[in-house]
């Protein structure tokens, strides 16, 4: 291996250690994970919304947004209504303790990162942005199913 690639692979590491810090912090700070967070922040911004429209806000199969909501509902954070004017449609509802959660949830890696970045000249933002997309091209992971960050600064702040 060259001494690039070995040079590569530890800044690597060294972030995929620094997400995963701060995702258990997360964690340890609101009992859920990052996962669960950004779902309930997705359906926190609405009065209620889809499983289907969750999914594709975050990019992930509907499946794993039944599977995280099962989650959330168990912990008293989300619930399951019937639509009004269609039965069969199930919408998903913050309650008043998954609001209240979001509210305490704070992502201070995800807010230094922004103001970081947002700082950077565009020219360097295209760069980096191409450059993490070839890492993950090298990496196989083109196809992994990855949620997106949330779009506030802070967990669901509102």
């Amino acid at each position: 291996m060259t001494r690039r690639a070995d040079t590569a692979l530890i800044a690597l590491r060294q972030i995929l250690h620094a997400t995963g810090m701060n995702a258990r912090a997360l964690a340890r700070r609101t009992g859920l994970t990052a996962a669960q967070l950004l779902v309930l922040q997705v359906v926190a911004e609405t009065e209620s919304t889809t499983p289907k429209e969750v999914a594709r806000r975050t990019g992930v199969s509907q499946a794993t947004i039944t599977s995280l909501v099962d989650k959330l509902e168990a912990r008293g954070y989300v619930t399951r209504q019937r639509g009004q004017q269609d039965r069969r449609l199930i919408l998903i509802v913050a309650t008043m303790a998954g609001r209240a959660l979001l509210k305490t949830a704070p992502d201070p890696q995800r807010d230094a990162f922004v103001r970081r970045f947002e700082a950077m000249a565009d020219w360097e933002q295209s760069m980096l942005i191409a450059a993490l997309e070839r890492l993950g091209g090298l990496l196989d992971a083109e196809d992994v199913e990855a949620l997106p960050v949330p779009e506030e600064g802070v967990a669901g702040r509102h």
